[in-house]
């Protein structure tokens, strides 16, 4: 397991590398399962902020690895932190200390990224430079941009109703397309998409997601595919997104320029 962490950081994982309109509201059982889909993102933004746990499950040959995390997102400011756990190592020793993340449009920034940073610094990385737009680069995906990826729907089917975390919802699952959510997104999320679009290829992501009945998302899952170059295996991830606590204060306040590390920062 911590030839696993190391051959995911190496991999890119916590390193340092307008909404659709009109049709019925996102909560309305009735209306077209791909619609019901597309018109989440914009729900979501209206309701304005709620807390978020995060899952990311990476598999490359008989090696798989979880990563997780838990924060608060406020939708309208497209500004969250999470606190993102990497994994033991295999003698079951806690190896890695919570790395914070701030997630800002077009930004991500990492405190306690190791690997000569000083504790006391921030690293920032400009999501729309990473060839997979921080989908998956930092063990977890940004909760809008997870939820915005929902706007290029291709198909939907409604697959019957669910119970996420003690709330009755409507499972929805498809495929969506890259390309077309990047041309959808909030203007925050447009770069770093469409980096992804690019760098995932042209293939369509398979999806599921939970609305509950008021049309919000309360639990979303992606499962992307890409290369190792490094490691010459596909890697398969599994990210999943909880969403709860709508509403609540979600305070979120980006570093100053000088708490900002500007030196190089090790691949490790």
């Amino acid at each position: 397991m911590r030839r696993a962490a190391a051959a995911v950081a190496a991999a890119g994982i916590v390193a340092g590398a307008g909404g659709c309109g009109g049709g019925a509201e996102a909560g309305d059982r009735t209306a077209d399962p791909a619609q019901a889909v597309r018109q989440a993102a914009d729900r979501l933004v209206r309701e304005g902020s709620s807390q978020a746990r995060t899952s990311m499950e990476m598999a490359s040959g008989g090696t798989r690895i979880t990563i997780r995390g838990s924060g608060v997102y406020d939708y309208r400011k497209g500004l969250g932190e999470l606190k993102v756990q990497l994994p033991q190592d295999a003698a079951g020793a806690q190896e890695h200390r919570p790395i914070t993340e701030l997630l800002a449009p077009g930004a991500l920034f990492m405190k306690n990224r190791g690997a000569g940073v000083p504790a006391d610094k921030w690293v920032r990385v400009d999501t729309a430079s990473l060839t997979d737009g921080n989908l998956v680069t930092g063990g977890a995906t940004d909760p809008l941009a997870a939820v915005e990826l929902l706007r290029g729907v291709r198909r939907a089917t409604y697959e019957g109703e669910a119970d996420v975390a003690g709330v009755p919802t409507r499972h929805y699952k498809g495929t969506l397309d890259l390309g077309a959510a990047a041309k959808a997104a909030s203007a925050g999320n447009k770069g770093a998409l469409a980096a992804a679009a690019k760098g995932f290829g042209k293939g369509p992501v398979p999806f599921d997601v939970y609305l509950d009945d008021d049309g919000l998302i309360r639990k979303v899952r992606h499962r992307f595919s890409f290369a190792n170059t490094q490691q010459k295996k596909d890697v398969a991830v599994a990210s999943t997104t909880l969403l709860y606590g709508f509403g609540k204060p979600a305070s979120v306040r980006l570093p100053q320029k000088g708490d900002i590390f500007a030196g190089e920062v090790a691949e490790k």
